[in-house]
């Protein structure tokens, strides 16, 4: 064995060859799970819960390049829209609206295929990244892990989850924000092997003996970073809270690069990484970021009738004078979106604290109707038609557990997998406990699911062991683990008629309501 092939042992361990069902197992599970999440996406003709936003506001920068307000002489706004009629704004009037860009644009995508005026339309985007999102973790769990067949675990748990399912079809923002922080995990996960190549590549090219002088070689402009500032740009173009998963991430890859230097014998290893290493990873992620976001205005940029738009007009004198008219007014327009997402606290039958949100306590009713015997295929009395996105409890439930385990193997264990999974859960979790009097919901927490299911999987591998240790044991245990998936699946067939609206009798529908609290 070569130096260069110790050195690539030692900084990236064992490394799944299968390539072919590295791709074909998570693909197939994601395949299962697209199906189940396009099939009747156009029901319930109605926009549920904050649709009424997102969608009209999507349509309105189809139309207009910016969000406009919708007529205020409209009695029923949403029905006008979903029924023909989607021409709903003003003209001259910006709406203020406190999410940026990019996921409307994204609904914007599907609302330009299929039409504004239709289910598929308004949620045919959230629906694909949904189904993308499924073959994203199962391959990020298949390198986080080195196993298929763990791979395709993580694919299993995301695509029959219920929370990620109903998430995945409904138009608003919440499992694209989820979709690009996820890619911007997985970019930087390519990023850490590729850049541990290069470097015992680099490494193992000096004579045995030798060792890195100073701090150690550079390792390339690594683009694999740039496509992580790109995706994390684009999460955070989605909601501000995507800042978070650039932060943590951010921090998370340039600690993976102390650890490379030091595992391969670089002498000022911190030194090297912060020096050699640091400032390209600022501006391939936190600078192409901003450059990402601030494109995603264009649409404001370039009109002249978006919220704040002319601002400066109106209120001369004030504001950031150094910076040009129009900065200057996006600045102030930021100023107060950000005052109003850190001030609201109008109360929601439906609010829930961020403590609650692993247990799901408190699930957000997104649609209810209850029709009567004939009407909408009911036979009997009293039907109800319920879109609830309760989570698969299985999933949940163990993934109280299984963070601790991540907790106790990242601090006490020094394992960098449950670093990577623990980062996930600072910047897509951690940050709501600073905001728990605002009013949040428990479906906000499908942006780090994926690394909820990441940690159940880390869990069951650990409780799996290793097969060579003892083979008799490691079979018994998948039949464990089995088990535990067909449990996940039986629970998402039960709850599947309240995640898509299906018309059941009202007895039927209470059988699932398990907790007072789910009504």
């Amino acid at each position: 064995m070569t130096r260069t092939d110790e050195l690539r042992s030692r900084l990236l361990g064992f490394r799944p060859t299968d390539r072919l069902w590295g791709w074909l197992g998570p693909g197939l599970i994601a395949l299962v799970g697209g199906i189940l999440r396009f099939w009747t996406l156009d029901r319930p003709r109605a926009l549920v819960f904050d649709e009424t936003y997102y969608v009209k506001q999507a349509y309105s920068l189809l139309r207009f390049g910016v969000e406009m307000r919708v007529l205020d002489s409209l009695k029923k706004p949403d029905e006008a829209f979903t029924h023909g009629n989607p021409d709903v704004f003003s003209t001259v009037d910006g709406d203020f609206v406190v999410h940026p860009p990019v996921g409307k644009w994204v609904i914007a995508a599907g609302e330009w295929l299929f039409g504004a005026t239709s289910g598929w339309g308004w949620r045919f985007s959230v629906a694909l990244l949904g189904t993308l999102s499924i073959l994203v973790l199962g391959r990020v769990a298949r390198r986080l892990f080195g196993s298929t067949a763990l791979g395709c675990v993580a694919a299993f748990l995301l695509a029959f989850e219920g929370s990620h399912f109903v998430m995945s079809r409904t138009g608003i923002l919440d499992i694209i924000l989820m979709f690009f922080a996820l890619c911007g995990f997985a970019a930087l996960l390519v990023d850490r092997d590729r850049s541990r190549e290069i470097l015992a590549e680099r490494v193992g090219a000096l004579p045995r003996g030798a060792w890195p002088e100073g701090l150690g070689p550079w390792l390339g402009a690594r683009p694999w970073r740039w496509v992580a500032g790109i995706s994390l740009g684009l999460c955070s173009g989605t909601k501000w809270s995507g800042l978070f998963f650039l932060a943590a991430f951010g921090l998370m890859s340039v600690w993976w690069d102390m650890g490379a230097r030091r595992a391969a014998g670089v002498r000022h290893w911190a030194a090297g990484a912060l020096a050699k290493d640091g400032p390209f990873a600022a501006l391939a992620m936190v600078g192409t970021a901003v450059v990402v976001y601030t494109l995603s205005w264009s649409g404001w940029f370039l009109t002249s009738i978006g919220y704040h738009r002319q601002w400066n007009t109106f209120h001369p004198g004030e504001g950031v004078q150094w910076l040009p008219p129009v900065l200057r007014n996006w600045v102030t327009y930021h100023r107060d979106a950000y005052a109003f997402n850190t001030t609201l606290h109008t109360p929601h039958p439906y609010q829930s604290n961020p403590w609650s949100w692993l247990v799901q306590t408190r699930p957000t009713s997104f649609y209810y109707e209850s029709p009567t015997r004939g009407v909408a295929g009911c036979t009997v009395a009293q039907c109800s038609q319920a879109i609830n996105p309760i989570g698969t409890i299985s999933v949940w439930w163990l993934g109280i557990v299984a963070l601790l385990v991540v907790l106790w193997w990242w601090l006490v264990r020094r394992d960098w997998r449950a670093g990577a999974i623990a980062a996930g859960l600072v910047g897509g979790y951690l940050p709501w406990f600073v905001y728990q009097d605002r009013t949040i919901y428990t479906f906000y927490a499908v942006a780090f699911e994926p690394w909820v299911v990441l940690a159940v999987v880390f869990a069951l591998g650990l409780f799996l062991g290793r097969r060579e240790a003892d083979p008799e044991r490691w079979r018994r245990r998948w039949v464990v683990v089995g088990g535990y998936l067909l449990l996940t699946l039986a629970l998402f067939a039960f709850f599947h008629p309240v995640y898509v609206g299906d018309t059941i009798p009202y007895a039927q529908w209470r059988w699932r309501m398990w907790f007072p609290s789910w009504i």
